[in-house]
């Protein structure tokens, strides 16, 4: 317990387990995207795909996590017929 008052005296914070489950939930459904994108040659889908695997190392408040993230599966699931 000490360890973690002193990590809280420092500034840093652990993450909440909603936060945990929806970087997990996304990156999974980010790597889903990347290689359906790939598969058909889809390049927007596989950068949208990248993006959600990797956008929960810059975002730190869990709202704005599930913000992001369903506006990017969002944004995968309309142009996934596009090319």
């Amino acid at each position: 317990m000490e360890d973690l008052n002193s990590l809280q005296s420092l500034g840093l914070t652990l993450p909440t387990p909603a936060y945990l489950i929806g970087a997990i939930i996304f990156g999974l459904l980010g790597l889903a995207g990347y290689r359906y994108g790939k598969q058909r040659a889809r390049p927007y889908v596989k950068w949208l795909g990248v993006a959600l695997m990797l956008y929960p190392y810059a975002i730190s408040e869990t709202w704005q996590l599930y913000a992001v993230g369903l506006a990017l599966c969002t944004a995968t699931y309309w142009l996934r017929d596009q090319d």
